[in-house]
């Protein structure tokens, strides 16, 4: 079964910039589509961007034209490439299939943007 670890979070001033990873055990080729996902204190998990087996992208209005969501299938990973983050990014971030299943849940990745 495909295990899906995330990576690359920290603690980053407003502006700066972050790259996330998600690296999966096994092959990721036949997964309709891969999400990078995030939660905020209080507020309900949300999909932030999302790219699709053939490539397709899509990304929350909050994060276009920031964040950059993009796959390695040869490394088996997935990356969310965060540019002039905002303090109101701060989030747990985790990688998971679009839909999500709940099987591939895991600790996610802090980040944190201080003002």
């Amino acid at each position: 079964q495909v295990q899906l670890v995330e990576s690359g979070g920290g603690l980053v001033q407003a502006g700066g910039s972050l790259r996330l990873s998600c690296a999966a055990s096994k092959s990721i080729f036949h997964i309709n589509a891969m999400g990078w996902y995030r939660q905020a204190p209080g507020k309900q998990r949300e999909l932030v961007a999302a790219i699709t087996s053939s490539g397709r992208t899509n990304y929350a209005d909050s994060v276009k034209g920031r964040f950059t969501i993009s796959r390695d299938n040869a490394k088996n990973t997935v990356y969310l490439q965060m540019n002039s983050l905002k303090p109101e990014d701060t989030a747990v971030y985790y990688c998971n299939t679009d839909p999500p299943r709940q099987v591939f849940w895991g600790q996610g990745t802090q980040v944190t943007v201080s003002s």
